[in-house]
């Protein structure tokens, strides 16, 4: 695609050493940065699209970058249409605090977040400790890149669409994204016993083409997220089982902390709302609301 100024368009699909590989159509273009961006520190992601001028072959130079609709900043990537969080059911075992953290990230950039709970066929008795929490509210799949469970469901969703595959390291992101387009061939690792969790096999972001349509990017695992600075007030934004009951609250502006007459809290108690979300969303509003303290 062209541009009125004679550029040509596409989407940046990885980064590194300086040089930013665009795609346009079926065509990759190697491109480097105009010099006023080198100048100006401007920041461009994974997933931008830009406007790029043609040079020799298939070089080019990258001359303008488009608006986003949305950027993570773990992993660092622009305009991602949904974010596929995978935690293993065991082998790491899963942290929903890590989780959560992710959900609200993602929810701050706009990004939809699908839940993967992945090798279910660790779980014994085939119980997923973590689904009553989140399938009420959150889309969640149950997967097995060793049996093959679920992996139709979760390949239909990701037509068409940008997606990104986020979550610890050893939970079985490649893995998964190799069952689903064995011409992938991205590299796996297995689980550290030592240290209880996966070794880190992706080294970078990279969005991939998959055959149905659409683009899917591996990421590097991580094992801590911090989460964002946002106002105490606006955390329950970040709570969709909360949206049903806060408008009964019967302070506007409840925080669903300490106040009396919080319709959040009496959902809590009669079983409407899950007891250990809300133990975490707590947990985060008290360190958002220490660090206004100091």
């Amino acid at each position: 695609m062209n541009s009125g100024e004679g550029l040509v368009e596409g989407i940046v699909v990885r980064a590194y050493g300086g040089r930013y590989y665009v795609l346009n159509g079926c065509r990759e273009w190697e491109c480097s940065l105009r010099g006023r961006f080198r100048h100006e520190k401007q920041e461009v992601l994974v997933g931008d699209r830009v406007g790029f001028r043609p040079g020799r072959g298939n070089t080019g130079v990258i001359e303008k970058v488009l608006p986003r609709h949305s950027r993570l900043a773990r992993p660092p990537v622009a305009n991602v249409d949904q974010a596929v969080i995978v935690f293993a059911v065991r082998e790491p075992e899963p942290s929903p605090v890590l989780l959560d953290r992710f959900l609200i990230m993602a929810s701050i950039n706009k990004v939809e977040p699908l839940i993967c709970f992945n090798k279910v066929d660790l779980s014994g008795d085939g119980r997923v400790e973590l689904l009553p929490r989140y399938q009420k509210n959150f889309r969640v799949f149950l997967t097995s890149a060793k049996t093959g469970r679920g992996l139709v469901q979760l390949s239909e969703t990701l037509r068409g669409k940008v997606s990104v595959f986020a979550g610890p390291s050893g939970v079985g992101k490649s893995t998964i994204l190799n069952a689903l387009f064995p011409g992938l061939k991205l590299k796996t690792g297995e689980l550290s016993k030592k240290i209880g969790r996966g070794r880190h096999t992706t080294r970078h972001v990279e969005l991939l083409r998959v055959p149905e349509g659409g683009l899917v990017a591996d990421s590097p695992g991580f094992s801590t997220i911090d989460l964002p600075d946002i106002e105490p007030g606006m955390l329950a934004h970040y709570f969709p089982e909360f949206d049903e009951y806060s408008g009964r609250c019967r302070f506007a502006g409840c925080l669903h902390y300490k106040e009396p007459g919080c319709a959040v809290k009496e959902a809590v108690e009669a079983g409407g709302i899950d007891g250990a979300r809300y133990g975490q969303y707590l947990e985060f509003l008290e360190d958002l609301m220490n660090r206004r303290r100091y």
